[in-house]
C-alpha cells in the first residue's frame, strides 16, 4: 500500500489506519508548537530584544489565523482535506524551524504568522477529519487517545529542549530548527506512509451556519472565552502572585502534559459511559469551583494543584465535539469545523485586552467573571438531550430544519 493508493476508511489494515494517521499528525503538530512556545519568552527578550509592546503585538498576530480559520473551507476547492492537513502541518513545522534565524521584531512577527497559519489550519482540518473518520460509538475513546499522543509529544519536546539546552549548549536557531524540522519530517511520513482515504460523505465546500447547531456554537464561544482566561491569566498569576521561576513554570507544564496523557483516554471512556450532557455538566460545575478558588487562593501549592485540575478539564471538551458529531449532517463537518474554530477565537480578540485592564486593579475579578462564564456554559449544557441526534439537538428542539443560512 502506498501514499497514492486510495482506499475506503474501513479497508485500512495494519498500522496505516486513519486513527494512526491522526495520532501521528497531532503529535507532530504538538512538537512544533511546544518548541515554539517553550522558547517564546526567552527568544523574544534575549534574541529579538522585545518589550511588552512587541510581545503584545506578536500574540495578536499569532491569533489572527485562528480568527480566520473559517477560510479553510475555500482551500478544499484546491486540495482534499487530508492533503491540506499535511500541508498545514509542514507549514507549522517550517515556521518554527526558521524562527531562530530571524532574531528581529519583524522577523519574529513573520515566522510566527507562518507557524500560526499552519497550526490553526491544521487544528481546523484535524477536527473535521476526526469527526468524519471516527465511528460515533468509538469517537470519544479515540479522541482521548489522540489528545494523549499530543501530550506525549509535548513532554518529549520539553524534555529534549531541557536536556539539549543544558548539556549541548545549543542556541535558539538550532533548537527551533530541530523541533520544526522534526515536524516537517513527520509531515513527509504522513504524506508518503499512508494511503489517501476516501471521503465517506462528500463535504460541502461553502460557508454555512445552521440554526439547529446554535447550542454547539454557543458552547464553542464560551469554551474559547474560558480558554483565554486560563492561557493568559492563570499562568501569569503563578509568576506575579506566587513568584514561580522559569523552572517551576516548566515543571508545571510538564506535569500538565503527563496528567493529560493519563486522564484524556479515561475521559473518553467516561463520555461513552455517561454521555455528553453529564460530562459537560461535570466540567462546568468543576470550572466554577476552580475559578472561584483562583480568585482567593493564597497558597502556591494549592494554586499549582488548581492549575492541573483546570487543565484536565480541557480534555472534557471532547464531549462538545462528539455532541456535534451526533447532531450534525455528516456533510457539514468540514465547513462547520472552520466556523467553530473562528467562533472559538472571537474571545481571543477581546478578553486579553479587556481583562488585562481589570487585572490592573482587581485581579480576583478576572476569575470571578470566569466563574460566571462557566455558569453560563453550565446553563447551556443542561439543554443538551440525553440522546442527542439529528432532530433532537437540544431540549428546545422542534422538527429539525435542514436549511442552511449563509455565514456572515
Amino acid at each position: 500500500m502506498n501514499r497514492h493508493t486510495e482506499i475506503n476508511l474501513g479497508d485500512a489494515t495494519g498500522w496505516r489506519t486513519p486513527v494512526n494517521l491522526l495520532i501521528l499528525m497531532v503529535a507532530a503538530n504538538a512538537i512544533a508548537f511546544s518548541t515554539w512556545s517553550a522558547l517564546l519568552n526567552n527568544f523574544a527578550i534575549e534574541g529579538a530584544a522585545f518589550t511588552g509592546k512587541e510581545i503584545g503585538i506578536l500574540q495578536s498576530i499569532r491569533e489572527i489565523p485562528g480568527f480566520l480559520a473559517f477560510t479553510a473551507v475555500f482551500m478544499y476547492f484546491v486540495w482534499r482535506e487530508q492533503t491540506f492537513a499535511v500541508i498545514s502541518l509542514a507549514l507549522c513545522g517550517l515556521g518554527t524551524a526558521i524562527t531562530g534565524f530571524f532574531p528581529t521584531a519583524l522577523g519574529f512577527y513573520i515566522t510566527t504568522f507562518i507557524m500560526s497559519v499552519g497550526f490553526h489550519y491544521f487544528e481546523t482540518v484535524q477536527q473535521s477529519l476526526s469527526l468524519q473518520w471516527l465511528p460515533k460509538n468509538e469517537a470519544p475513546r479515540q479522541l482521548g487517545r489522540i489528545i494523549a499522543a499530543g501530550s506525549f509529544a509535548t513532554i518529549a519536546a520539553y524534555a529534549l529542549i531541557f536536556l539539549t539546552w543544558k548539556l549541548l549548549h545549543l542556541d535558539f536557531s538550532s533548537v527551533y530548527l530541530a523541533g520544526g524540522g522534526a515536524t516537517v519530517l513527520l509531515a513527509f511520513l504522513a504524506w508518503f506512509g499512508f494511503p489517501k482515504f476516501r471521503e465517506a460523505v462528500p463535504q460541502r465546500k461553502h460557508l454555512l451556519m445552521r440554526k439547529r447547531y446554535w447550542l454547539y456554537y454557543a458552547l464553542t464561544f464560551m469554551s474559547g472565552a474560558r480558554r483565554q482566561i486560563f492561557i493568559v491569566f492563570a499562568g501569569f498569576m503563578m509568576v506575579e502572585k506566587f513568584g514561580f521561576s522559569v523552572a517551576a513554570i516548566t515543571g508545571l507544564f510538564l506535569a500538565n502534559a503527563v496528567f493529560n496523557m493519563w486522564i484524556a483516554p479515561k475521559i473518553g471512556n467516561l463520555i461513552i459511559k455517561l454521555g455528553e450532557r453529564r460530562i459537560l455538566v461535570l466540567e462546568y460545575v468543576g470550572l466554577i469551583g476552580v475559578f472561584l478558588a483562583y480568585a482567593f487562593v493564597e497558597n502556591p501549592w494549592i494554586a499549582a494543584a488548581l492549575y492541573l485540575v483546570d487543565h484536565a478539564f480541557f480534555a472534557m471538551a471532547i464531549a462538545q465535539k462528539t455532541y456535534f458529531q451526533k447532531i450534525a449532517d455528516p456533510a457539514d463537518m468540514a465547513p462547520t469545523a472552520g466556523v467553530a474554530f473562528t467562533i472559538n477565537h472571537i474571545a481571543a480578540v477581546v478578553i486579553p485586552v479587556l481583562f488585562g485592564l481589570i487585572w490592573l486593579t482587581h485581579p480576583s475579578w478576572v476569575f470571578i467573571i470566569g466563574a460566571a462564564m462557566a455558569g453560563v456554559s453550565l446553563a447551556l449544557s443542561l439543554l443538551i438531550p440525553r440522546d442527542p441526534r439529528e432532530g433532537n439537538e437540544t431540549l428546545l428542539s422542534g422538527p429539525a430544519s435542514a436549511a442552511a443560512a449563509p455565514a456572515e
